[in-house]
């Protein structure tokens, strides 16, 4: 038998075994692997082409492609299709609701940081962004901390070497704009900082502050209490509760800390607040004169800084009684952010 009888019986059979299907669904499978598979009847006719000499190859080849495309449009006139297209079609249903994929949010740290700076940016300040490392002259020194000074016993310091230590605050940022620009200064710089302490539901070894500096002429404490108390209304709303108490840092004299009152209705605000009901946000004060003279600033200059804990602000936003969780990485609790 020729290639081309052969070509001509196969169609013979296949017109005669589609004519004879009473159940598609079952005889779909077998009549298309039968004629149309990998290894199919049309297959092993391609397989023959070597047989055959060179000039009748491309009437031989053209004769089969035309089996192929006659075979495939009866079965899609036919609706019968392989297995492998038929379980592809029916595994999609286009009335189903599509798959639900996890949408990453901000981390409630950064959050509240973005917030705050653009409170600050609303009213002149402008972002400077200090370093992580720092050596003891802007961390301490410039900030009327020399060595030996009991206030170093506040802060547990981690040295990198003898040079270099992971600042414990952000008021290092204010000594690097001041060298290097005059007044007015209207700045705030946002960052991590780092202290060797133990971790607890209200501390941690690392956290967040933004420090805020404003140096010009004829600058008040009252200014500063104006401003504090009107970022702490924006942020926190009109009603919100705050109280100032005398306190001590090296760099700013008159000093004070700022509390927001966190309420005492539970156990867990009776643990963080230590039961007092208020929770410390920031400490603040004036610039003391001994900072001026580190940058060469002239003594008739007043300015006011102030450095608020993140965390902290967070922990009253969203009611976090535990700082641990900000850090624990645990995506059951950042996704309710």
């Amino acid at each position: 038998m020729t290639l081309y009888d052969k070509i001509k019986s196969i169609q013979d059979n296949f017109n005669s075994e589609l004519s004879s299907v009473t159940d598609k669904s079952l005889s779909a499978e077998l009549l298309y692997n039968k004629y149309l598979g990998r290894k199919g009847l049309v297959s092993s006719l391609y397989s023959e082409l070597g047989k055959i000499n060179n000039l009748e190859k491309p009437k031989a080849g053209e004769k089969i492609n035309s089996l192929k495309n006659f075979l495939e449009e009866k079965l899609k006139k036919a609706n019968i299709k392989s297995e492998k297209k038929s379980n592809k079609d029916s595994s999609i249903d286009l009335t189903l609701p599509g798959n639900h994929f996890l949408e990453g949010s901000i981390h409630p740290i950064t959050q509240v940081m973005n917030d705050i700076s653009s409170i600050f940016k609303n009213i002149g300040f402008s972002i400077f962004s200090g370093d992580e490392v720092e050596d003891e002259f802007y961390n301490f020194e410039a900030l009327n901390i020399p060595k030996y000074h009991p206030a170093r016993d506040m802060q547990d310091t981690y040295y990198l070497n003898n040079d270099k230590l992971l600042r414990t605050h952000t008021s290092a940022s204010q000594i690097h704009f001041m060298e290097n620009n005059t007044p007015p200064i209207k700045i705030i710089s946002p960052g991590r900082v780092y202290r060797n302490e133990d971790i607890s539901v209200r501390s941690y070894c690392l956290f967040h502050q933004i420090e805020g500096l404003y140096v010009d002429k004829n600058v008040s404490f009252a200014d500063l209490k104006g401003l504090l108390e009107y970022f702490s209304k924006k942020y926190f709303g009109e009603d919100v509760k705050v109280r100032f108490r005398p306190s001590y840092f090296p760099f700013t004299e008159p000093s004070a800390e700022m509390d927001i009152y966190w309420g005492l209705e539970s156990e867990s605000d009776y643990r963080i607040t230590k039961g007092t009901g208020w929770l410390e946000i920031l400490g603040c004060g004036m610039v003391d004169p001994e900072v001026f003279k580190a940058v060469e600033y002239d003594s008739s200059l007043k300015g006011y800084a102030f450095g608020i804990g993140i965390e902290r602000i967070a922990m009253l936003k969203y009611g976090i009684t535990d700082i641990r969780l900000l850090y624990e990485g645990d995506v059951r609790f950042l996704r309710q952010f």
